[in-house]
């Protein structure tokens, strides 16, 4: 009796080893993020780290770095991943660094994110403005003037980002180089003095994208309009892309997609976080929520964390399913 027990007790315990096993795929494997110094991208970053953890990966704090680096650095395999490649955005990063042969991209985690020129609402309609072609007038371009050398200033991209690659290839093709200057640098600082700038009741004219938090402060047809290129121009990879949407008007970039890119030899060797990454979805609202808190304060690495805990029990069905879905894509 005693040894049929014993028997029974280890056969349980050999299936509690297996069960945990399949529920943790990850155990004993550190996970490195990666991602750029906007810290509005650590919310999408650590959700994807914290259903990592529940497959029992051991995933470190992302690393901030430049978007090239990062993907050469996941390329090299020194880095697992970054959660916000947007394509075609960083089409020649991507491919400069290896492309489909050095990285593993499957599925979409963020769709309708969107890029462009916007000026205030007020200075659009007291001169009808509505294209940036426009500002080849000297005297259009005047009106956006910041620092008295009669050129229009657009607060621009940073440097390493991908956007201030099309902004540069756009002022030439659209003849704005002798009445347009593109202001790069620190986006961040940048775009707070546009703010004051507008809040001040003067003319702005500034580059954004959504999801961020710029146009929840800035608010489109509200306070801002957006304005259309007089054609579609892009440089690189991106160059035969069409920037016109079905309705007719042309802003200048392509609705773009962001996705999870991992090192493509890691994923192959870890199928369940491989298919975790194919599966995820972060709605676009979500983000742009996100980041409104953020900039309203809530910018702490707690309160990040607290706001990436609280976004997991709402959709918690669905988190459930990514980890179950991944756990037996490691069976």
């Amino acid at each position: 009796m005693r040894k049929t027990a014993l028997i029974a007790a280890a056969f349980t315990s050999l299936a509690t080893l297996h069960v945990s096993a399949a529920d943790q795929p990850g155990k004993g494997i550190t996970v490195k993020p990666v991602q750029s110094a906007i810290a509005e991208e650590t919310f999408q970053t650590l959700l994807v780290s914290r259903a990592l953890e529940k497959l029992g990966y051991s995933v470190e704090k992302p690393s901030e770095v430049d978007y090239n680096v990062a993907y050469t650095t996941i390329a090299a395999g020194d880095a697992t991943y970054i959660a916000t490649n947007w394509k075609p955005l960083h089409d020649d990063m991507y491919a400069s660094a290896g492309g489909d042969n050095k990285f593993y991209r499957q599925g979409t985690f963020v769709q309708g994110a969107a890029q462009g020129y916007l000026i205030d609402k007020k200075t659009a309609e007291k001169y009808h403005i509505t294209n940036i072609a426009q500002l080849k007038d000297p005297k259009i371009a005047k009106l956006f003037d910041t620092n008295g050398d009669g050129k229009a200033d657009l607060t621009g991209c940073t440097p390493g980002w991908g956007c201030e690659a099309v902004i540069n290839h756009q002022v030439k093709a659209y003849g704005l180089t002798d009445t347009v200057e593109h202001n790069q640098g620190n986006y961040s600082a940048m775009i707070a003095d546009t703010i004051t700038r507008f809040k001040q009741g003067k003319p702005v004219l500034y580059y954004t994208w959504t999801p961020y938090w710029v146009s929840d402060v800035l608010k489109p047809g509200r306070d801002v309009v957006w304005l259309q290129v007089p054609f579609s121009s892009l440089p690189g990879k991106q160059s035969g892309v069409e920037t016109k949407l079905p309705n007719g008007a042309n802003y200048g970039f392509p609705v773009n997609t962001m996705h999870i890119v991992a090192n493509k030899e890691w994923a192959a060797k870890n199928p369940a976080a491989a298919k975790l990454f194919a599966e995820m979805k972060l709605p676009l609202a979500d983000i742009n929520a996100q980041n409104a808190r953020m900039h309203d304060g809530q910018s702490s690495e707690d309160a990040i964390n607290a706001q990436v805990d609280g976004w997991i029990k709402a959709h918690q069905v669905m988190f459930d399913k990514w980890i179950s879905d991944a756990q037996a894509a490691a069976k």
